[in-house]
């Protein structure tokens, strides 16, 4: 089975949770799961895992291990322009692993690194690979005062809402944080900053109507967007900034583990130069369009050619599943 297509299963699986409990404001087939706490809170929740052999070559120093898994979930916080809190860990380690302290010592330095403490998690012995697991609980801006304070009347600015792959609206231009492509060759995907200041830019800004963490690929992953906004996304394969990696823009679209965030922006007036949201790092682009589907046309992404040519944005990028 495709990974798309175990993903499609679950999010109807999961279709009603949000109007079932008030309490789950976003479910399944988001960066994070969205939910409310009693108290009123909002809070996100992510989970992501590495697997030797998959997500990282046998021999990879530990602390660049320790440090993709942390940041992968740490990416998808910054994608709905929040901030980590918490994190939980748990790592199946092949029989007879002999780096587990500095396994453990390194998660938790890279938890530190980013303001995410690791408060817990489970450990298994197996026949491998090695594969570590981390959940990361996030807040909205606004909300961390009250959480640090820890005094029950402390008044708390008004957070900032998420921002969902579902925003995008027909007209916004679309932007990038960095690059894409090259990742494995140029080992980026293991030392990737996750681009937490401009995911909170974003959230802060109210022109961000849709954002997504670069995993899977820029294809893929903008016609996640186009299909949860309803709209066609229209990237120019000749706008696109390519890492010198890549062979070819084709390439840069689908190799995947590039966790930059992929902005849908309000456009910006006529005669306004540079980006539309002042963010670190500057963003680059616009590579593109959201534009209304046409009439038969389904939701997703398109990336044009150099020579004029359309191609199913969809069909390039990651599938575990293949």
């Amino acid at each position: 089975m495709r990974e798309s297509d175990l993903l499609a299963h679950i999010y109807h699986l999961a279709g009603g949770i949000n109007a079932a409990s008030g309490d789950v404001l976003v479910g399944p087939g988001d960066d994070c799961a969205v939910v409310r706490t009693p108290s009123g809170d909002v809070l996100l929740l992510t989970v992501d895992q590495v697997v030797e052999g998959r997500h990282f070559e046998p021999g990879t120093p530990i602390d660049l291990i320790a440090r993709k898994a942390i940041a992968r979930s740490i990416s998808d916080i910054a994608a709905m322009g929040g901030e980590p809190a918490w994190g939980l860990v748990t790592g199946l380690l092949p029989d007879g692993y002999q780096h587990g302290r500095e396994l453990s010592e390194a998660l938790h330095r890279w938890g530190r690194h980013w303001g995410c403490p690791i408060v817990g998690g489970d450990i298994a012995f197996g026949p491998g690979p090695l594969a570590v697991t981390v959940t990361v609980v996030g807040d909205m801006e606004g909300t961390k005062g009250r959480r640090h304070e820890g005094t029950k009347g402390v008044e708390r600015a008004a957070s900032t809402a998420p921002v969902l792959r579902s925003g995008a609206q027909a007209g916004d231009e679309l932007w990038l944080t960095g690059q894409v492509g090259g990742s494995f060759a140029s080992g980026w995907h293991l030392r990737f900053e996750p681009r937490l200041a401009a995911g909170q830019a974003a959230a802060r800004s109210g022109r961000v109507h849709a954002m997504i963490d670069l995993s899977d690929g820029l294809g893929r992953d903008a016609a996640r967007v186009g299909v949860a906004s309803g709209v066609r996304l229209e990237i120019e394969a000749a706008r696109l900034p390519i890492s010198h990696h890549c062979r070819d823009w084709a390439e840069a679209a689908r190799e995947g583990e590039d966790h930059e965030l992929l902005m849908a922006i309000h456009p910006r007036e006529p005669g306004v130069e540079g980006p539309p949201l002042e963010a670190e790092p500057a963003l680059l682009g616009p590579i593109g369009v959201v534009r209304a589907c046409a009439p038969g046309e389904k939701p997703g992404a398109t990336i044009v050619d150099p020579y004029g040519k359309p191609h199913d944005a969809g069909e390039l990028g990651w599938d575990h599943g293949r």
